[in-house]
């Protein structure tokens, strides 16, 4: 259910007729599928609706040229159902259900590994901490190359593949043959599987004495108890601000974020509210005075904030509670209500919209005459992610905080400090390293052969204290990738050495420490990190001048 404004227990069924008689004609016949050759037909009430959708499918299925799957053509029925109403609104088939919860679950059944494939090996990245394969001593860099004894090695792996072999059920057992650099023989090893963890907050450091940064990837079942884990840490160690990194963070369940706002406001404070055509408006209020209520915050969002995170920045925003610090978020303001169906796929049908607490609307226009998919492309071909002047804000969609700031409805949450996409360090070269997983390959086995030369940091930070990537191993990394077909681009390679430096060396820190380590070292060359920290450092020095939250030195 991803940003249901109910729980399981209170969900209802504000479907418009039209639709509830569709989506009861097609559960009815799915239902039929495992009931032999009867067709139970649901007479719909209204008569401007007979069940064409069954009729036309038992036709095509008695008299078309050629066999058809029935269930195959469901879905696409049902696809083409709802691409009519909104770009937010889709089915889940029975097999792609368990993958698409999983991550909002915040967790699987498994052996608790990060892998990658290389060269048709598996080879294990490194153990998920806590899980059967950290406690059965495997070790990053080991080959998996038999599983229940039958070779696995030069198969034609895919990730897919891997995912049936390793994952599996709570208790079960799987019996791996693992090939370790100093050992001439396989090692053999039997992992029960277990439930295996997928974290949200995936870095929780300091960065000066009194300023701490937190990077939240989703907003999953158990991401709040995440989140009070790495803030109570945080605010441990004399965090007295916080820089909160939803950038990228697509969003997730609503009764995760609701509790997060709820910690850095008193009590009563609206939070979010929902209202659509069948669903009448509900609020969302704080119920205690937060933890940190009084704690500075600094939100980073970007085009890849959507839905949970806009509720977030946005409720803080409105409330004057904190700098908002990037670039518009993506405008995902729809609430999608999860309908299982009889064959255990899901409809994720949109029921309202989310409004802030001063009352703009995030969701961003949708329908004819508007090219939704290419709004990223949109942004940067009319200047938006280089330079503020080129937005155009509607006085008809502006409100007013009770401190004085102009916020904007219409699409998105508008950060208080804009800082545009940095493209001084781009380029397509970058971009084929970085998208075909070379980097991260190449690092993998750098640090594999050479653990030694790393075994002396205690930490992320001694190490970006005590190394730098030579220009030897650069050289190194750009031969590697010439034979796997990326040919060297001079100029690309001269404008972007310095961020290739620093995703290297990113890499390396996540092969030797953990996933926090890999995020500490890519805010060495964050340019929206770097605004935010200056905001950080200056919290109280912002004011409000002529609706917008500024230092007065830079009027």
């Amino acid at each position: 259910m991803e940003d249901s404004q109910q729980t399981p227990a209170e969900k209802k069924s504000p479907f418009q007729p039209l639709f509830y008689a569709i989506v009861l004609l097609i559960g009815v016949y799915i239902g039929s599928l495992f009931a032999g050759d009867t067709i139970l037909i649901h007479r719909s009430s209204d008569e401007d609706n007979p069940n064409k959708l069954v009729n036309i499918i038992n036709k095509i299925d008695e008299m078309y040229v050629d066999s058809i799957e029935k269930s195959a053509l469901i879905d696409k029925a049902i696809n083409a159902i709802l691409e009519d109403l909104d770009p937010h609104s889709y089915y889940i088939s029975a097999a792609e259900l368990a993958a698409v919860t999983e991550p909002l679950e915040g967790n699987f059944e498994g052996i608790g590994v990060e892998f990658m494939i290389q060269k048709d090996t598996l080879m294990v990245v490194s153990p998920i901490e806590g899980g059967p394969s950290e406690t059965a001593g495997i070790l990053p860099g080991d080959r998996i190359i038999t599983v229940e004894g039958e070779n696995i090695a030069g198969l034609g792996l895919t990730n897919e593949k891997v995912m049936t072999l390793l994952k599996g059920e709570k208790g079960t057992i799987v019996n791996l043959g693992i090939k370790r650099n100093d050992e001439p023989e396989l090692l053999s090893f039997s992992i029960e599987r277990d439930k295996i963890p997928i974290y949200s907050v995936v870095a929780s450091v300091m960065i000066e004495p009194e300023i701490g940064y937190l990077k939240l990837t989703r907003f999953a079942k158990n991401s709040y108890e995440e989140f009070m884990a790495g803030m109570k840490e945080l605010a441990d160690d004399g965090a007295k601000s916080v820089i909160l990194d939803l950038r990228g963070n697509g969003g997730g369940y609503l009764n995760s974020a609701i509790p997060m706002v709820q910690e850095f406001l008193d009590n009563d404070q609206l939070i979010v509210y929902t209202e659509g055509k069948n669903s009448p408006r509900r609020d969302y209020y704080s119920k205690i005075k937060g933890v940190y209520n009084n704690m500075d915050v600094v939100v980073l969002i970007n085009q890849g904030s959507a839905s949970a995170s806009e509720i977030l920045a946005g409720a803080l925003q409105d409330h004057d509670r904190s700098i908002t610090v990037g670039r518009r978020s993506f405008g995902k303001g729809l609430v999608q209500d999860e309908i299982g169906l009889p064959d255990h796929s899901a409809l994720r049908l949109t029921v309202a919209r989310y409004y802030t607490p001063t009352g703009r609307s995030i969701q961003r226009p949708y329908g004819e005459g508007v090219d939704y998919d290419n709004d990223l492309t949109n942004r940067f071909e009319t200047g938006e992610l280089l330079n503020l002047d080129s937005l155009q804000f509607q006085d008809s969609l502006r409100y007013v905080t009770k401190g004085g700031r102009f916020v904007y409805g219409g699409g998105g949450i508008m950060p208080d400090v804009f800082v545009p996409i940095d493209t001084l360090g781009g380029s397509f070269y970058l971009s084929d390293l970085s998208y075909s997983g070379v980097m991260r390959t190449f690092a993998f086995d750098f640090v594999n052969k050479n653990r030694d030369l790393f075994a002396g940091y205690a930490n992320v930070s001694e190490l970006l204290e005590g190394y730098s990537v030579p220009d030897e191993l650069l050289e190194k990394l750009f031969n590697a990738a010439e034979k796997e077909g990326i040919y060297k681009d001079k100029v690309g390679i001269k404008n972007s050495r310095e961020v290739i430096r620093t995703r290297i060396l990113a890499f390396i820190a996540k092969n030797v420490f953990n996933e926090e380590a890999y995020y500490r070292v890519l805010l060495e060359d964050d340019l929206v990190f770097d605004h935010a920290l200056d905001v950080a450092r200056d919290y109280d020095a912002y004011k409000v001048v002529d609706g917008k939250l500024t230092l007065p030195q830079s009027e």
